[in-house]
């Protein structure tokens, strides 16, 4: 599975018109577009996202005020939910009853509720999940399901959005669009007609056999559960304001940003984890250290010494990976008792650019390892990781992982890293993280969060800066090793775009 990751998502259903999920505004290129989104992250132990809900009749403009609603907002990770991801397979009558215009999809029978509510909850604990594609065309859900991640914020619409108790539970606040239904019939028909392929006698058939009827009888008595209710839909901006101010409140209590000086502070004098492992400062390790942290070493130089530290590193981590003992017969006709790797596969992931460089040591020791590979960048504005791009090997919840990165002070990029590996089920006991260099701060930060994960550096240096460069340090890595030139505000967890 290969998974690319920027700005902006949609999936969902199979038109652009009705996406699933987005950041901004900006519009889906088409049905078929890769999973796009960006956004901090979040360990273990942070309070569970913030779900919302908006209901209302058909065309009443729910994901138009979700849309300005995201617009205004203008947080680093939010996704959009649409209600229509989750209509049920149909059966081959219903199949036929649809293709006339004769199945209520305005039913909540009509809704798989379950898959939905199990989404949601896991959306709400900050899961990655599988959202199906539903294709209007065809009325059924297309073989390929998009991941969606965990978010800040999380908006969920659709027509039956009230519709479940148990959906009714997950959500922090719920907004009923509200639009004559005169204003609503006159959206179905352009949008049914044009970018459903429906002719209008079967847009008004549907209408007035079920749409209508579903509305007095099961959406509109909803808005009583309403805790706001927004007149006129996308154009009520005075109501969009207000929806905007409580989001910005509830994100504000749940403390969402990156507080890196609370951070910083937190772990003073206490001991290192017992969970890392540092390479034995011989003398031979301790040279190398002092020509790759000398700024006036050629790039040649850097790049050489750097490579043999990777390559010691390396050997080090596969050391912690498990093993059984395993019996070879030897040329002399002698049996030898030796030791075998006991797990299913072990998969290298780069967090880019830096930790790419790490790659061809892993390489050298390790035959045949699958490859995958992460880009993560902090956001200058809030100081929060984001997940700008992500490609995993196929069946690597079932490996051992070595999550490569070059330089670690603050622990932000590498825990982003660690939880896009859990989502994707892999054992938090089967993940090895290893460093060239790391800052205590976040050596801290990684074993508090994930106390399983083990950690293997060939240094710790004790201090990070207001700038959060790892101090004495070495630089920035990924600029001194590929010739480029570091930013002014550059971070020792920034990974900047690939070279290739």
């Amino acid at each position: 599975m290969e998974v690319e990751v920027g700005k902006a998502l949609w999936t969902g259903s199979s038109h652009p018109s009705t996406p699933a999920c987005c950041h901004g505004n900006e519009p889906p290129a088409s049905a078929n577009q890769s999973l796009r989104c960006c956004g901090p992250v979040r360990g273990p132990s942070t309070l569970q996202d913030a779900h919302h809900g908006l209901c209302g009749g058909s065309a009443s403009g729910k994901t138009t005020v979700a849309r300005k609603i995201i617009e205004a907002l203008d947080v680093p990770w939010v996704v959009l939910l649409s209600m229509d991801s989750f209509y049920k397979v149909l059966t081959a009558e219903q199949q036929l009853l649809a293709a006339n215009n004769d199945y209520n999809f305005d039913h909540p029978d009509a809704f798989d509720f379950s898959l939905l509510v199990h989404t949601l909850r896991k959306l709400k604990q900050g899961k990655s999940v599988k959202i199906p594609v539903y294709d209007f065309t065809t009325h059924g859900r297309q073989k390929e399901w998009k991941t969606v991640y965990g978010a800040s914020v999380i908006i969920f619409e659709g027509i039956m959005s009230f519709a479940d108790k148990e959906l009714l539970k997950l959500l922090d606040m719920k907004i009923f669009v509200d639009t004559d239904s005169d204003i609503r019939l006159v959206r179905r028909l352009r949008r049914d007609i044009t970018e459903r392929g429906r002719d209008i006698d079967g847009v008004i058939k549907q209408y007035n056999k079920f749409v209508k009827p579903a509305f007095e009888q099961y959406i509109e008595p909803t808005m009583r559960l309403a805790d706001i209710v927004v007149p006129r839909g996308g154009g009520n901006m005075v109501a969009i304001d207000l929806i905007v101010q409580h989001v910005h409140s509830q994100l504000e209590e749940r403390k969402l940003r990156w507080d890196m000086a609370a951070l910083a502070s937190a772990h003073q004098a206490q001991p290192l984890p017992q969970t890392l492992s540092v390479v034995e400062s011989t003398p031979q390790v301790r040279g190398m250290h002092t020509i790759i942290r000398n700024k006036e070493t050629s790039r040649d130089e850097f790049i050489f010494y750097s490579k043999r530290l990777m390559r010691l590193l390396i050997e080090r981590a596969l050391s912690f990976l498990p093993s059984q003992v395993h019996i070879v017969q030897t040329p002399q006709g002698e049996d030898y008792e030796g030791r075998t790797f006991h797990g299913k596969g072990i998969t290298g992931v780069s967090i880019l650019r830096a930790g790419e460089t790490m790659e061809p040591a892993l390489r050298a020791v390790c035959k045949d390892v699958r490859i995958g590979k992460i880009l993560i960048q902090t956001n200058q504005d809030t100081g929060e990781p984001e997940l700008h791009y992500l490609r995993l090997p196929k069946d690597i919840s079932e490996d051992h992982v070595i999550l490569m990165d070059c330089t670690v002070s603050t622990g932000a990029a590498a825990m982003m890293a660690i939880r896009v590996l859990l989502d994707h089920d892999v054992q938090e006991d089967k993940i090895l993280l290893v460093s060239l260099l790391m800052a205590e701060m976040g050596v801290h930060s990684v074993a508090y969060a994930f106390p399983q994960v083990k950690i293997i550096t060939t240094a710790v240096d004790k201090k990070v800066n207001d700038l959060f460069h790892i101090i004495p340090g070495i630089g920035n890595f990924g600029d001194r090793y590929f010739g480029t030139d570091a930013p002014p505000d550059w971070s020792d967890d920034d990974m900047d775009e690939p070279s290739c």
